[in-house]
């Protein structure tokens, strides 16, 4: 099979690959590394981002509620159908939401609700909604609701508008 010479020549092979291995990521090392150089001679200074879209004016909510589309909410209501009815009184995962708009946090009625919401005081104010939509466990930071909110305000907005529309 094999004698001892190969056997040499096959570990001598390995190790000095390895060696070469080391060698060169020695050698990048002293080439690249950044620390050992001190500080920045030229340093270039950059804007901040403050006054970052400042060319676009600022809407308020509630003009932006009086432009909401509730059609276009109905669409965006198919993300929430998985966990949410809109039939009064009809709980599934999640509470159902007919009515939802002008109604107590955590007040319908059959739900057990987690105890970040009910810790919560006030009624479900459009305003309030779109702050939950945005991302429910930051507003409720403990909420049992699993979904990461919606990031346009434009679909918040049209979401509210239509499960405003929804009861009497």
């Amino acid at each position: 099979m094999f004698d001892t010479m190969t056997l040499t020549k096959a570990t001598a092979g390995v190790c000095g690959a390895f060696l070469v291995f080391l060698l060169g990521k020695w050698g990048a090392e002293v080439l690249y590394h950044m620390d050992s150089h001190g500080e920045a001679s030229y340093v270039i200074e950059v804007a901040t981002d403050d006054g970052a879209g400042s060319d676009e004016p600022e809407v308020s909510f509630a003009e932006l509620m009086a432009t909401a589309d509730p059609a276009k909410g109905a669409k965006v209501f198919k993300k929430c159908s998985a966990c949410h009815k809109l039939a009064d009184g009809a709980n599934a995962t999640g509470p159902y939401l007919y009515g939802v708009v002008g109604r107590d946090i955590a007040a319908a009625a059959g739900f057990g609700y987690s105890g970040a919401l009910t810790s919560l005081e006030g009624a479900w104010t459009p305003e309030e909604l779109d702050a939950f939509l945005a991302k429910p466990s930051a507003y409720a930071s403990g909420t049992t609701m699993s979904f990461s909110g919606l990031k346009k305000q434009s679909d918040r907005v049209d979401l509210i508008a239509y499960l405003d529309s929804l009861d009497d």
